[in-house]
């Protein structure tokens, strides 16, 4: 049986383990504060962690950030509020989880306490790297106490220095995308003859600039999509054949986002969002000394968003190649190096 831990941040973690999942020949349990997303399989079992970052009430009714409760560990840490009762309870959950089950191996996507808790409870660990600056001190207790290490990325592609002296753990799988499979065929064919359609894939800029964008590229003749763009009222399950007949998708350069890009062989213009250890900006950095998309700010303004994205369609004609971020086959050397750390 295998173990998951899920971080609750956005939509990517959970992404991943449904992209990974399938591959595997042994059952998954999931603990995570996230609710369960609808339609998993039977072999995933859901177990939902309490929560670690709300306020703690006081005897005199008034509450303690737990920000203030030395959640670090004088830096040894990233978080680990001390007194917190939902971080205690959500611990203690896998604990018992470990303790009554044949357990094989527990992946951890991403949390550098559940990492070391789950290896001091003496079970298999794989880690799920994440491009960035990552030589802090919580992260080099993780990936030293990893027995497998995954990097969804090809090897060379990230130049990730918390890995460097790591390699014999290291597997490096690429990029890894729920649309790996769906690769082959030829692109859709967009029901307008001739117009070019932009995809705004995910939140990328703020409401008001996505409207001024959209009414530039509208103005210039463009249509346009939007998934999960300017709330979770758009947002779209399965995005594969919007991502096939768009000319550009404007996209976040988070892992799985740009891993669908790959997997879509599209025109992209990518825009790094704030994340910890400069995650996004990192991978765009990359992605355009590679030349595989064009890439702007978070502060890009409407108008040069919508050049940008004409550029996009004319220096790359549409189709630039995204093979060395080797998507085919990435979710499947992931499960395999899961279950070779048993």
């Amino acid at each position: 049986m295998i173990g998951w831990y899920v971080h609750h941040h956005g939509f990517g973690h959970v992404t991943r383990l449904r992209a990974v999942q399938p591959h595997l020949t042994e059952p998954v349990t999931v603990f995570s504060s996230l609710p369960a997303p609808e339609g998993l399989p039977p072999d995933i079992t859901w177990v939902r962690l309490d929560g670690d970052a709300a306020p703690i009430p006081t005897p005199d009714g008034g509450e303690v950030d737990p920000a203030q409760l030395d959640p670090t560990a004088r830096g040894a840490l990233h978080w680990a509020p001390l007194g917190h009762p939902g971080h205690r309870a959500r611990l203690a959950t896998i604990a018992q989880w470990i303790a009554g089950n044949d357990v094989s191996t527990f992946v951890v996507d991403v949390s550098a306490e559940v990492t070391a808790f789950v290896r001091l409870l003496g079970v298999r660990t794989v880690v799920m790297a994440q491009p960035g600056d990552r030589t802090d001190a919580p992260h080099r207790l993780a990936y030293d106490l990893a027995d497998r290490i995954v990097a969804p990325w090809a090897e060379g592609v990230i130049d990730a220095a918390a890995l460097r002296d790591r390699g014999d753990r290291v597997a490096y799988v690429g990029g890894i995308s729920r649309f790996d499979g769906r690769v082959s065929g030829a692109r859709s064919e967009d029901p307008a003859r001739g117009a070019n359609r932009a995809l705004f894939l995910g939140r990328t800029v703020d409401v008001t600039r996505l409207e001024a964008t959209v009414a530039a590229l509208h103005a210039r003749g463009w249509l346009t999509d939007l998934a999960g763009a300017r709330d979770d009222g758009d947002r779209v399950d399965d995005v594969w054949s919007a991502l096939r007949r768009s000319t550009v998708v404007v996209s976040a350069a988070g892992q799985n986002s740009i891993a669908d890009l790959a997997a879509a062989g599209v025109a992209a213009v990518v825009i790094a969002q704030d994340r910890p250890f400069d995650e996004q900006r990192h991978t765009a950095r990359v992605i355009a000394a590679r030349g595989l998309a064009l890439t702007a700010p978070d502060t890009v303004s409407s108008d040069d968003l919508a050049d940008l994205i004409e550029r996009a369609a004319t220096c790359v004609s549409g189709a630039p190649d995204w093979t060395s971020w080797r998507v085919t086959g990435a979710a499947q050397r992931a499960a395999r190096a899961i279950e070779e750390a048993s």
